[in-house]
């Protein structure tokens, strides 16, 4: 599961993020309300960690727009203000759930897995496409009896490629989803991945591929041979 934090104060934040990581979350953190709605508004995420008190565009601002924007993430807001009218408020501008600073880790979880659970959500395991299955919860790659680890960008650009099998993926895609929006990362950084990719689905010996199409991304396809057989 995906989870974004969106606190300034730094520590809270690396704290909620050791938190939710233990959990074998992935967690992105922003550290102001815009970086926070420019990172939401992928819409990418499972669940939103959300403070009203934000620079540049608090936390209120942030849910309304999202909203806005169909974005339909739940949003858990935290704040230090306990009075009802902030509650409201808070829920008001579309946030699924409030939570008054300070809080116990165990709270905050149990939160999270309750917000998740009222989407609706099913929690998946595995993703499988033709003769191969990525593990969500051990990021392996299996085939038959064959299994490889991928580490941590491995596993997310495989992920987004075998829940996008048969469509095209773009570089751009890959490169905001893996390494963020404010990232330095360009081409060459997913060219270097998706070849260590193709390695590791040859070693387990996959009737898949990674398809390049020039100068504008991937595709997940089932090898020809596979198709014939």
């Amino acid at each position: 599961m995906q989870v974004l934090v969106v606190e300034d104060e730094k520590r809270l934040a690396q704290a909620l993020g050791h938190v939710l990581e233990e959990q074998k979350y992935m967690v992105d953190i922003a550290f102001d309300g815009e970086d926070g709605y420019d990172y939401a508004v992928s819409g990418i995420y499972d669940i939103i960690i959300l403070d009203v008190m934000l620079p540049k565009m608090n936390g209120y601002e942030v849910a309304s727009r999202l909203r806005k924007e169909k974005i339909q993430t739940p949003i858990l807001m935290l704040t230090a203000k306990d009075q009802i009218s902030d509650k409201v408020k808070g829920l008001d501008s579309g946030a699924d759930d409030y939570m008054t600073k300070p809080f116990a880790p165990e709270e905050l979880l149990a939160r999270v897995r309750a917000l998740t659970r009222r989407q609706g959500e099913v929690i998946i395991d595995e993703i499988t496409f033709s003769d191969v299955t990525l593990n969500l919860s051990t990021c392996d790659l299996t085939c038959g009896v064959k299994s490889v680890h991928l580490n941590f960008k491995e596993f997310e650009i495989m992920k987004i490629l075998m829940q996008n099998a048969g469509i095209v993926t773009t570089k751009e895609d890959l490169i905001v989803k893996v390494w963020g929006y404010d990232s330095d990362a360009v081409d060459n950084n997913v060219e270097v991945y998706v070849s260590f990719l193709r390695k590791k689905l040859d070693f387990i010996s996959g009737g898949i591929e990674i398809v390049s199409l020039r100068k504008i991304g991937y595709r997940l396809e089932v090898k020809e041979d596979v198709n014939k057989a």
